[in-house]
């Protein structure tokens, strides 16, 4: 374990680097920094931490920069987020809740997460599997045509049109539509099959090939719709920080175009924690440039989808990570208020 002292120059030398772009001299932090010891104090605990592994040596300079293994303990020991500012705040709020469906939230999102942060901003749609029903909607468009009309928790809309065996009254209508949503309504996606198996029972017999052919268009709606989507933006930011890349910035941009990447970037949904992988420890060797800050967002407290950033491991991590939770929260706020 690094003692306290070594700590905070490592702490500096972060900060300094993140800050300035430049090697980081001991004379520079003695200088910058109230350490409280002697340049001569300064440069042992560089040698200590370069011994470690927490610091290098990119050239001949004296100047030292953090390693993957520097910035991962830097942002283990982090004390606290840096908080966004008040007006910040009501900047993201007022924007996002400007959105008028879920397409433009995302979208949103992701132009809001790219400007705040200036790295690439991933955002992740709402799963049909880890949401839950708020309403099915049944229009009669004809005698024995139908419009299925599903609207999640998440506020996700999905239509679907329906051509029915025989011509169903607007009677039966009403009656499927209010049995349907009394057994599903606030239920979890996963439930509704067992939730309906016995509804075609419940009607007379010349309705129960519709009320079948409904609640088979609906099943097959959730499991179509189980592919995961995503919307990137703010790529062109990565083309500030071309001297952060060591050789060339094509093999960062060739990852964030495979969306199996992405997702994997992100990481599972259930852990909706913030996570932050720094470096090589991203899999993917096209990526072992950079850091990925992610968290998980949704309506209530439980996530439905992630969000996250991915840039050069040259980031202001307090900054980066308290903006990517406030605007997580506040998606989850729009999405339980839609």
């Amino acid at each position: 374990m690094l003692s306290e002292r070594r700590l905070e120059v490592l702490r500096a030398i972060v900060q300094d680097y993140v800050g300035t772009e430049e090697p980081v001299g001991s004379k520079a932090l003695t200088e910058r920094h109230r350490l409280g010891v002697s340049p001569a104090t300064v440069r042992n605990d560089m040698a200590a931490l370069e011994d470690e592994g927490y610091i290098a040596q990119p050239h001949t300079s004296a100047g030292r920069i953090p390693t993957d293994k520097g910035y991962r303990l830097f942002v283990d020991k982090l004390t606290n987020v840096k908080p966004m500012t008040a007006p910040e705040r009501r900047a993201v709020q007022n924007f996002l809740e400007g959105a008028v469906d879920l397409d433009d939230v995302v979208g949103r999102t992701v132009r809001l997460l790219a400007q705040l942060t200036r790295q690439v901003a991933i955002v992740q749609y709402p799963s049909l599997t880890r949401s839950t029903v708020r309403h099915v909607e049944l229009l009669s468009l004809a005698p024995a045509r139908l419009m299925l009309v599903l609207i999640t928790d998440t506020g996700r809309v999905e239509q679907r049109m329906i051509d029915c065996p025989a011509p169903f009254g607007e009677t039966a209508l009403a009656d499927l539509r209010a049995r349907l949503n009394s057994r599903v309504a606030s239920r979890r996606f996963a439930d509704v099959p067992q939730l309906v198996q016995d509804l075609p029972e419940a009607f007379d017999a010349e309705d129960r090939g519709t009320v079948a052919t409904v609640l088979s268009t609906l099943l097959e709606t959730l499991v179509e719709e189980s592919e995961e989507r995503l919307m990137i933006g703010g790529t062109a930011n990565l083309t500030r920080f071309g001297h952060d890349f060591p050789l060339t910035i094509r093999p960062v941009l060739e990852a964030l175009e495979e969306q199996v990447v992405l997702l994997k970037l992100l990481g599972e949904v259930g852990d909706s924690g913030m996570a932050v992988r720094i470096g090589h420890e991203n899999a993917h060797e096209g990526l072992n440039s950079t850091s990925v800050v992610s968290v998980g967002y949704g309506s209530g407290g439980e996530a439905v989808a992630k969000l996250g950033v991915v840039g050069p491991t040259r980031m202001d991590y307090p900054g980066t990570m308290g903006a990517v939770r406030a605007v997580a929260r506040y998606v989850g706020q729009i999405l339980a208020e839609s």
